[in-house]
């Protein structure tokens, strides 16, 4: 039996395949990367209350402590995407998580903050680098009809992490913790989930799809199909055939892919400035709601936030996301955000009255998740074709991080200046220019990564022109 022909039964077995345990481990072994960057990401939110406390930072020295992670990202996001690409999945795969282990650990012990804003940098590569490999490589596993809710499952570990921020918190603060030790404990935390999954990811096999389709290892690849999911998968002779290699200046000059990057990270863009300076301000927003709040007032304030709007919002999107529509679920939540936001920022006296305020805020945090949160990670994990789908989505989630680096960056600034009502009429206008990008993307829920992508017939095409004269 041919290379060729085992590649396509690879294939075709992945598309084909019904949910089973090997996908629960490649869930869970992704997933848990994604708690560890909420957590990171976000528990610096509560930490700064504290640093603040030890050593008054400017404003802007607490934009950048708060936002220098999201900034790195960009790095780590484009660089891990493109070499997972060129080198394959595994070339990387725990290696960020390692980076994210020592950086938490760094960030703990930091002497100052020159070297706090450092280790949080290095964090920020580790994060970023997770987003498109843990995305591709569950994308790559999944079954065409229910790819949206596992790879959404893996995001939706984020909202566990978003919960256990405040929970390490407050139970830190509730014991006693003195402040100088405490936000070293929470931001030292955030090492033991990365290292618990380090093994996990080492053992895993290169992406089958990956070596079928690109390496051209179709051997190969079925016997690590076969080995990785203890035999429940087993390569037949239908599906696609190899896919050619393409050049990072072939990607971005391709027209289409192109224009699916500007609405992949446009989307991600506007939704992450929004989200993130939303949730790392957010004690600063609630103190600005309630200024003479304590500080675990306000940490149990947005536990509750989070607990009653957000973690809901991550379940009912991968319930239903593959149902829904992956496209329409991202204009559905873009609406559903700025609707809640224009509502904060232009009925009268709600920024100075905590419940309805609350359940408002509340409701922006459901429709983020319940929609572009998880669907601008889903979609570039299907959108682009499997040589070049790690390069678009580092792209897309760099462009995002861009994005939280601004709105983390000038959200301090900005509700000191236009207070609430001005932060949330800003948020309405990203969340509308949300809904205007998502116009640039198809719908890939239900269809095979080789359909959405159009990914056989720009090879033929190229392969095609690439050919000689007289071949």
């Amino acid at each position: 039996m041919s290379q060729e022909t085992i590649s396509r039964g690879v294939v075709e077995a992945l598309n084909e395949a019904p949910i089973g345990r090997f996908h629960m481990r490649v869930l869970f072994t992704a997933g848990m990367g994604f708690f560890t960057d909420a957590y990171d990401l976000f528990i610096i939110g509560v930490a700064l209350a504290l640093i603040k406390v030890e050593y008054h930072p400017s404003a802007f020295v607490i934009g950048l402590i708060g936002s220098t992670a999201l900034i790195a990202a960009l790095i780590g996001a484009t660089v891990f995407g493109r070499i997972a690409d060129v080198f394959g999945r595994k070339a990387v795969y725990g290696l960020e998580a390692v980076i994210m282990a020592v950086a938490a650990v760094g960030s703990a012990l930091s002497p100052n903050l020159v070297w706090l804003i450092a280790w949080r940098f290095v964090l920020g590569i580790g994060i970023g680098g997770d987003y498109p490999v843990s995305a591709v490589i569950m994308s790559e596993y999944s079954n065409r009809k229910n790819r949206g809710r596992l790879v959404s499952m893996v995001f939706s570990m984020q909202a566990l992490g978003l919960i256990m921020g405040p929970v390490v918190a407050l139970v830190i603060l509730a014991v006693g913790v003195p402040s100088d030790i405490a936000w070293r404990l929470m931001l030292g935390l955030g090492a033991v989930p990365a290292l618990a999954v380090i093994y996990l990811r080492r053992r895993m096999p290169e992406s089958p799809r990956y070596m079928a389709k690109v390496q051209g290892k179709g051997a190969a690849a079925a016997a690590a199909l076969t080995s990785y999911t203890r035999n429940q998968l087993t390569a037949d002779e239908s599906g696609q055939g190899r896919a050619a290699r393409l050049s990072l200046r072939q990607f971005i000059s391709n027209p289409r892919y192109l224009l699916l990057l500007v609405g992949t990270a446009g989307s991600w863009f506007m939704l992450d400035y929004t989200f993130y300076g939303n949730s790392i301000s957010s004690p600063l927003i609630l103190k600005a709601l309630a200024p003479h709040a304590s500080l675990m007032q306000d940490t149990g304030l947005t536990l509750l936030v989070f607990s009653l709007f957000a973690l809901p919002g991550y379940v009912i999107a991968f319930l239903t996301i593959d149902r829904i529509g992956h496209r329409r679920l991202q204009f559905l939540g873009f609406a559903g955000m700025a609707a809640a936001f224009l509502a904060i920022g232009v009925i009268p006296g709600i920024v100075k009255a905590a419940a309805p305020f609350l359940v408002l805020y509340g409701i922006s945090y459901f429709f983020t998740e319940f929609g572009p949160n998880t669907t601008t990670f889903v979609m570039p994990s299907e959108l682009y074709p499997v040589s070049a789908r790690t390069t678009g989505h580092g792209i897309s989630a760099g462009t995002g991080k861009v994005g939280a680096f601004i709105g983390t960056f000038t959200f301090p600034v900005v509700l000191s200046t236009l207070g609430l009502s001005g932060v949330m009429l800003i948020a309405t206008s990203t969340a509308v220019a949300g809904i205007l990008v998502t116009f640039l993307l198809p719908e890939p829920s239900g269809k095979t990564l080789e359909e959405v992508s159009s990914e056989d017939a720009t090879t033929s095409a190229q392969t095609t022109a690439m050919e000689p004269a007289n071949a």
